[in-house]
């Protein structure tokens, strides 16, 4: 597995990614109704791509296949992290994240309920539950913080 940037021809693989992960990896917390609400499967990759400006944004590569990406705003927030189906729990988000944190002596995120878990094995705790909105659709979430 190589760690790599992002950049602009990652964008329709990494939003395929980030579509098939929320519908395949999440959907044992989330109803059918909140993962259309996540990801509709509509975004357009232009838009897409551009949301990855201004951050640290990193893809992670496998056989020429991204396999999971994750990106950081220049204070700290880690706004997504997402590993393919059939490559969770092989350290994927554990590499994006090791590289993503390490010039932060603090770093924040809001975790679904699935990557709640992982985020507590990497030392986050949790400040407070959270109800995010989309498109009118309740989804909760945790709004956790690493102190290094």
């Amino acid at each position: 597995m190589i760690i790599r940037p992002f950049t602009p021809q990652d964008g329709e693989q990494t939003y395929r990614l980030f579509h098939d992960t929320v519908h395949t990896v999440n959907c044992v917390d989330y109803s059918p109704e909140q993962l259309n609400a996540w990801s509709d499967g509509k975004r357009y990759i232009a838009q897409w791509t551009h949301t990855f400006s201004g951050r640290t944004a990193l893809v992670a590569v496998e056989n020429g296949k991204i396999i999971g990406f994750g990106d950081i705003t220049p204070h700290g927030y880690l706004d997504r992290l997402y590993v393919a189906r059939g490559h969770t729990g092989r350290g994927v988000g554990t590499a994006l994240c090791n590289v993503l944190e390490e010039p932060f002596r603090r770093v924040e995120v809001y975790s679904s309920i699935t990557a709640r878990p992982f985020f507590e094995g990497r030392g986050y705790a949790i400040v407070r539950e959270n109800v995010a909105i989309r498109q009118g659709v309740r989804l909760k979430n945790y709004f956790m913080v690493k102190n290094r």
